[in-house]
Formats: structure tokens, C-alpha cells, sequence
């Protein structure tokens, strides 16, 4: 519904419009190279807008899991290799099948949790609601440990397939890897939509590029056009004593198979992927996340196969460096020396990097979702739950990269030595996410809840089974670390949520009786005084806005020359507004001083003590050094004393703080330094008004229009900065707060609504809340101008919510 057309005012009787005051604040320079290189910031109700279709969320979550197939097959045969030979691409294929199994009861087991827990969390969620949030802790430590390796490991095979096709990069394989998770930190510092497009195409590449290499060497197997190569060769893991037995193990023992069965398992990691990103897929998430794991599996497991049987074709065997990688041999091989054959080599290695390296990206998107709900449940620091710039967690995936480099360089980027503690967390994940799942469907009961019960319950028991051959099989290499880190990290977030809700519980007696307890009788403002300057000058003008006694400036005297310098500045300046209390400090102890003195007039239990600290910001690195802090140190010891709070008054120097400082000491001066002054207007707030006078209602725009409304505002709607005292009006805009504001004894809500132009404040009265009305909300409202405040208002407008950021976004009424 449009406003009607509103008449026009003859020349001289219209009332005055809604002045419009911008404030000038500068942003700082780190906020500026921030925008600079992340975008602008994206706001939060533009969250829904970051979700992620199925092809895209295949390339961003999928990565992880089908880039195993890089070192999946070639992992196993590390292990058999140096024990029996040859007859190790005999015992690869049943090996991989016995993976390709546990692969397939996972993504069963999987696919009945996506379908229930819809938000990101994955295992952690699944043994939270249903196992306790002790239990749960197992299963974050787990994925945390698993998405900082899946990084490291990834980027470190990565770099192995660079050196696998130009060898003289060798030698730079850790600064290389580390550039790349510092890219990686940059692409998702940028946001996950931004993410998923420069990460989706190399899933495919990858996807498509080996495929072909095991189609075509599958044709060319058949027509008997490959063959098997020799083994040994400088270099590799084969062994010149290393002769294949008897048996049906070929003379491996059973330790040495169930060890490379335990390598093999690397292949599964990431599949958890899905389930910890969830949250990300466009709705229905449920569907969509089964459909994109699923399809994942699917691919994971053909192509693993398939690596595998060109080994066994091949017999392509693992380098002790790692480079040549098997699937860069078989590349070789399937392809051919011809030109056509190199640049299909090179075309798979290139697509084997670049899949190897966003494949970290996974750990990006599920390690900072993981961590915000590990902190909300206050078992992690609550800074994890905060979305930064580009509506991505920050702090989660800036601590990701740098944990991640730090075990770089002490590993120096060996694959080898990472993979070791690789497939623990997610087995453990697996575990206490199918051990969840059998919970939910004894509980719930839900339409053929037995076959649920028995696939989460099998997928449990197998993944509990690998993590004990992952646990005894890589114990010496590496597996001992994460098996005693395992109960420390458990028991320190244990601690840690131990310390939050016990902060939480002071936090929260008798806060009700606290907040309404009475005034006390005397307010006591004291301001303690170093030296007279514009610091102190400051102080003491906010001194005097918070009592109507006079505030009492306070010197402790620790040099009685500056003390009679003190004085006698004091008295040439007539500040009769204020005194000066020289007070003496014998042994120099100025907190001490300080604290008996504000506990001495706190001591009737009838006055509240103020004490002012003037603080002179230096800018520069050298600030902390040349200036001590003692207004922290005095604030930190008066605070603790009943009835006592202390307040540090800031004053950049350097800055325009001081003309605004000598303006406000004098008055007569006000309107010369405003023009000079950015944002005094504003400060200086409203000249009074005279008796007859149609008030000058003025709003101030925190926003610009762009950001407010991305693709126009919504038609039949004008500007708040055009609107006219006590005419009728049809705006839009966004809430920028909402307050309850008790008048008269009764309670309204007061919103303040901001289109870029101006602000307008929504009062609706006699009530607390009103549905959808609430900070970030978008619209449209209709009513007649007044004022509040010497504010434009509107009293009960009619109001629409407004649905989307597009233009063809949608309206619910009210």
C-alpha cells in the first residue's frame, strides 16, 4: 500500500524538515587495509545469501575426501612394499575393497545424520545431544586434531605433486607449502561464498583428469598395452631381501596388513566434511548435504579403486621422498611419452595440486563452525563464536592456518610423518557420531528406527575397531602423541567450561537486587591529578557532568616542586570550579595512596566514590616503553572497593581531541572551534529552544543507502532525511537498536530506523516487545512525523517486515 499524495504547503507555513547530521569518524588504518584487501564487510542478515548449492558445495566440502585418492593407494603400499615385495600390488586390491567397505557403512551412517542434525557440528553435535556434552568433548578433540593435520597434509601432498613434475622445486617444499595455506588463509578470510567459487573448479579438474587416466588405463589393461615394471628402482621403499612368501598374506604377518590397512584408512578423511558444513548447503540442507555425500562417496571410492588396480596393472611403487608419487607413475604410464601423453601428465598434476591444496580448504569450513559451537557450549573461548568482516569466523580459521604452519615446520612438511596421526580423530569422530545416532533412534523411535539402529551401530563398531588398529599399528610413528593428547586437550576444555560457569554463576547472584538497589545519599567524584594539561583538563570537565558537587582534583605528592608548580598553575588559572587537594605519599606508593583514600570516603557505606583517571594515548611502537601505566594500575586496585568504581578518561595525543577539549572549557569559543572540528556539531547537540518555536526534529545517519538497501528501496517510499514535521510519511529502512523505555510508569518499545539519509525513531507504546521488530530487521512503516526528544518520530506506525536483499524480496505484514 502506497502513502497517499501529501498537498502542497504554501510558501512560509511548512513546518521544518528532518536535518540530517552526518558524523565524520575516521576509520584507523588497520580497519582501512582490511576493507582494502578482504571486500567491504558483508552484514549479518546476508548470511542466508552465503548458502551453498549442491555443485558448489561439492567443490568446497569435497575436496578433502576424493584428493585422498592421491596418497590413499600409494600409503598403503609404503608399508607392504618393504616386506614382500612384489607381492604387495597382490594383497593392494583386497585391501582397498576392505576400505571401500568401511567407506560405505560411514556414508550410510552419515547420511541418517545429516538428515536429523541440519546445523553445522557434525559428530560433536550428534554425541552432544546424545551422549552429554563431556562425551562430546571427545569428539571435538578429535576433529580439532584432524582438520590442523588435514591442513598440514594436505598442502604437504600437495607440494609433493609440484616437485613430482618439476623436481628442482625440491628443495623449497616448505616455504611453498606455507604460501599456501597462507593463501588459503586469505581466500576464507574473504567470505564462503568467494571460497567456493575459487575452489569448486579444481574438484572437478581433479575428478575429471584422473578419471580419464583410469578409464584410459582400464582400455588400455584390456588391450594388453600395459604392463608391469620393475620395483626396484633407487629410491624406492623396495628392498632387495624383500621376496614375497607363502601363505595367503605372502609372508606378511598379520601386524604389517592390519598397519597398511590402518594407512589406507587416510582415504576416508574429510568424508565428516559434509556433516560439519551442513549448515552451509542452501535449503532443504538435510536433502541436499545426503545427495552431495552420496555422490562424494561414490566418487571417493571409484577412483580409489581405480588408482589401486593401475598399481597392481603397474606395479607403480612408492619413492622414500615421495615424489614420484604412484598416481604421477601411472599418470606417466597410461599417457605415454608422446606430446599429447606429456601434456595430459602434466594436466592430471597440475589438477592433483591444486585439489591437494584446496583440499585443506575443508579444515576452513568445518574447523571455525566446529569451534563456534564447541565455544557457545563455553568449552572453547567464547572469541570463536564471533563472525568477523565477511561474515566467516575469523579467529577460527586465522588460529587454523597458524597451528597448521607451526606443525609445517616441525614436520618440514613430510607427508610421512603427518599421516601417522591422520585417520585417529576421524575414526574417533565416526565412532561417537554412529554410538550418537544408535542413542537418538533408541530414544525417538522414529519410522524404521531398527535398520537406522543396526547401520549406526555397525559403522560404530567398525570405525571403534579402526581406531584401535590406527592406536597399536602407528603407536611408534607418531600415533602415541595424539593418544596422550587426547585426554589432556579433554581435560583442559573440561577446565575450561568449569571456569565459565563459575564466572557465569558470580556473574549472576542477585543481580536483580544489584540493579535495583537504591541510590546511595553522597556521590563523591575525585580526579587524580599528575599535571595540569589537556589531559587532566578533559577529566575534569567530564568530572563535573556527573554530580552536582563540585568534583575534588587530587595530587599525590611525589616531587614537591611539581606539587608547588601544581599549585601555583592552579591558582594563576582561577579554576575556582574545582580544588585541588594536595595529599602527601611518603613511601611513594601511589595505588596504595589512592586506595585509602577512596576507602576512607567509601568507609559510612552511604557514598559512592567516582575516581577520574586522565590517560594521554601516545600513537607509535615505542609508547609502551617511553609511558608507564599507572592509571591501569590504580584503576585495577580502587575497583575492588565496595561502593568504589574508577574510570579511565583517554586523550589521543596528537590528535583534534584537544581543540575539542579548549571548546568545551570555553563555551564563547564553541561555534568557532565547531567549524573546525569534525563532528563538534553533534557533540554539541541542539541550540535551545525559544518559546513558540516549531521544534527542529534532526536525525543522523549511520549508514549509507547503499548498504541499507543493495538494490533500491522499496517503491512508494521516501527518504527519512525528506521527511516533514506532522505530515504523514511512507519510509523503509533498517533497525538500528531497539530499547525498552519506561515513561510515565509505562513501558514502550522505542526502535530507531536508519536508511542511509537519516534516522527516524519507532515508538510503540505500552508494549515491551513487538514481533519482528529487532536489531538488523528491514521495514517499511507509515505514519505521521512528530518528535521525541528533538528527534523525528513516529507514534504506533503501521508496519511491513521485509524478507531478502533483492529486489524482488518478500513482505510479510503487520
Amino acid at each position: 500500500m502506497s502513502s497517499p499524495p501529501v498537498p502542497p504547503v504554501p510558501p512560509g507555513l511548512a513546518g521544518p524538515r528532518a536535518a540530517t547530521a552526518s558524523l565524520d569518524l575516521p576509520e584507523p588504518l588497520t580497519y582501512r587495509l582490511k576493507k582494502r584487501l578482504l571486500g567491504p564487510p558483508i552484514v549479518s542478515e546476508r548470511l542466508s545469501e552465503q548458502r551453498l548449492g549442491k555443485p558448489t558445495a561439492l567443490g568446497v566440502l569435497a575436496p578433502d575426501c576424493i584428493s585422498s585418492t592421491a596418497y590413499g593407494s600409494e600409503e598403503i603400499l609404503t608399508v607392504l612394499v618393504p616386506v614382500v615385495g612384489a607381492a604387495a600390488f597382490a594383497l593392494l586390491l583386497p585391501i582397498t575393497f576392505a576400505i571401500i567397505g568401511v567407506l560405505f557403512f560411514v556414508t550410510l551412517s552419515y547420511r541418517e545424520v545429516v538428515m536429523v542434525y541440519t546445523r553445522a557440528g557434525g559428530a560433536y553435535v550428534v554425541a552432544r545431544e546424545n551422549l552429554g556434552v563431556n562425551v562430546a568433548q571427545i569428539a571435538a578433540v578429535a576433529l580439532i586434531i584432524d582438520y590442523i593435520v588435514t591442513v598440514a597434509v594436505q598442502t604437504a601432498a600437495g607440494t609433493d605433486a609440484v616437485t613430482s613434475a618439476f623436481p628442482v622445486l625440491a628443495p623449497y617444499n616448505v616455504p611453498i607449502t606455507i604460501g599456501v595455506v597462507l593463501l588459503l588463509l586469505f581466500g576464507n578470510l574473504r567470505g564462503i561464498k568467494e571460497a567456493g567459487r575459487t575452489f569448486a573448479l579444481p574438484t572437478y579438474l581433479f575428478v575429471g583428469s584422473v578419471g580419464l587416466v583410469v578409464v584410459l588405463g582400464f582400455v588400455r589393461s584390456l588391450l594388453g598395452q600395459l604392463h608391469v615394471h620393475s620395483i626396484h628402482l633407487p629410491g624406492t621403499y623396495s628392498l632387495a631381501a624383500a621376496h614375497p612368501g607363502g601363505g595367503l598374506l605372502y609372508g606378511a604377518s598379520l601386524f604389517v596388513v592390519m598397519k597398511s590397512f590402518a594407512n589406507g584408512g587416510s582415504s576416508l578423511t574429510g568424508l565428516e566434511a559434509i556433516s560439519n558444513g551442513v549448515a552451509t548447503f542452501k535449503a532443504p540442507e538435510g536433502r541436499n548435504a545426503r545427495r552431495v555425500l552420496v555422490l562424494m562417496s561414490m566418487t571417493l571410492g571409484t577412483l580409489v579403486l581405480g588408482v589401486s588396480f593401475l598399481a597392481w596393472r603397474t606395479h607403480a611403487v612408492p619413492y622414500v621422498t615421495g615424489s614420484p608419487t604412484v598416481l604421477s607413475q601411472e599418470a606417466r604410464y597410461v599417457f605415454g611419452g608422446a606430446l599429447a601423453g606429456k601434456i595430459g601428465y602434466y594436466a592430471v598434476q597440475a589438477a592433483t595440486m591444486l585439489i591437494l591444496y584446496t583440499g585443506a580448504n575443508t579444515s576452513f569450513n568445518g574447523f571455525p563452525n566446529l569451534a563456534s559451537f564447541v565455544a557457545k557450549d563455553a568449552y572453547l573461548p567464547r572469541q570463536l563464536t564471533r563472525r568477523g568482516h565477511r561474515l566467516v569466523f575469523s579467529n577460527g580459521i586465522v588460529i587454523l592456518a597458524v597451528v597448521s604452519i607451526a606443525l609445517l615446520l616441525v614436520t618440514r612438511a613430510r607427508v610421512n610423518a603427518l599421516v601417522a596421526v591422520y585417520a585417529i580423530g576421524v575414526f574417533t569422530g565416526f565412532t561417537l557420531a554412529g554410538a550418537g545416532m544408535v542413542r537418538y533412534h533408541l530414544t525417538h523411535k522414529e519410522a524404521g528406527w531398527p535398520r537406522r539402529t543396526a547401520i549406526n551401530g555397525f559403522a560404530a563398531l567398525l570405525s571403534a575397531i579402526i581406531v584401535g588398529i590406527l592406536a597399536v599399528t602407528k603407536f611408534t610413528e607418531g600415533a602415541w602423541t595424539v593418544v596422550v593428547l587426547f585426554p589432556v586437550l579433554v581435560a583442559v576444555l573440561i577446565r575450561l567450561h568449569h571456569t565459565y560457569t563459575e564466572e557465569e554463576r558470580e556473574l549472576e547472584v542477585n543481580v536483580q537486587h544489584a540493579a535495583e538497589a537504591p541510590v546511595l545519599r553522597r556521590h563523591a567524584v575525585l580526579v587524580l591529578v599528575e599535571r595540569l594539561d589537556l589531559a587532566a583538563a578533559r577529566a575534569l570537565q567530564y568530572a563535573r557532568s556527573l554530580s552536582d558537587d563540585d568534583p575534588r582534583a587530587v595530587h599525590f605528592v611525589l616531587d614537591t616542586a611539581v606539587a608547588r608548580d601544581l599549585e601555583e598553575q592552579w591558582t594563576r588559572l582561577g579554576l575556582a570550579n574545582v580544588s585541588l587537594e594536595i595529599r602527601e605519599c611518603p613511601d611513594r606508593r601511589l595505588t596504595r595512596a589512592a586506595a585509602e583514600l577512596v576507602a576512607e570516603l567509601a568507609a559510612d557505606g552511604q557514598t559512592e566514590v567516582s575516581v577520574l583517571l586522565p590517560r594521554r594515548v601516545f600513537g607509535g611502537p615505542l609508547s609502551r616503553v617511553l609511558h608507564d601505566r599507572t592509571s591501569e594500575r590504580i584503576s585495577a586496585v580502587v575497583s575492588e572497593i565496595p561502593n568504589a568504581s574508577a574510570t579511565i578518561i583517554p586523550f589521543f595525543v596528537g590528535r583534534h581531541e584537544r581543540a575539542l577539549v579548549q571548546a568545551v572549557l570555553d563555551p564563547a569559543r564553541l561555534a568557532g572551534a565547531a567549524s573546525r572540528a569534525p563532528g563538534l556539531e553533534a557533540a554539541a547537540g541542539p541550540a535551545p529552544r525559544r518559546p513558540g518555536d516549531e521544534p527542529e526534529v534532526t536525525t543522523v545517519a549511520l549508514a549509507s543507502e547503499a548498504d541499507v538497501f543493495p538494490h533500491g528501496a522499496p517503491p512508494g517510499t521516501s527518504r527519512i532525511g525528506d521527511v516533514r514535521w506532522r505530515q504523514r510519511a511512507r519510509v523503509a529502512g533498517r533497525v538500528r537498536y531497539v530499547r525498552v523505555q519506561p515513561r510515565a510508569g509505562i513501558s514502550s518499545l522505542e526502535a530507531t530506523l536508519d536508511d542511509g539519509t537519516g534516522q527516524l525513531v519507532l515508538v510503540f507504546q505500552g508494549r515491551r516487545l513487538v514481533p519482528g521488530i529487532e536489531p538488523g530487521a528491514r521495514i517499511v512503516v507509515e505514519g505521521m512525523v512528530g518528535e521525541r526528544s528533538r528527534r523525528a518520530a513516529m507514534i504506533n506506525p503501521a508496519y511491513t517486515l521485509l524478507t531478502g536483499s533483492g529486489p524482488d524480496e518478500q513482505r510479510e505484514g503487520r
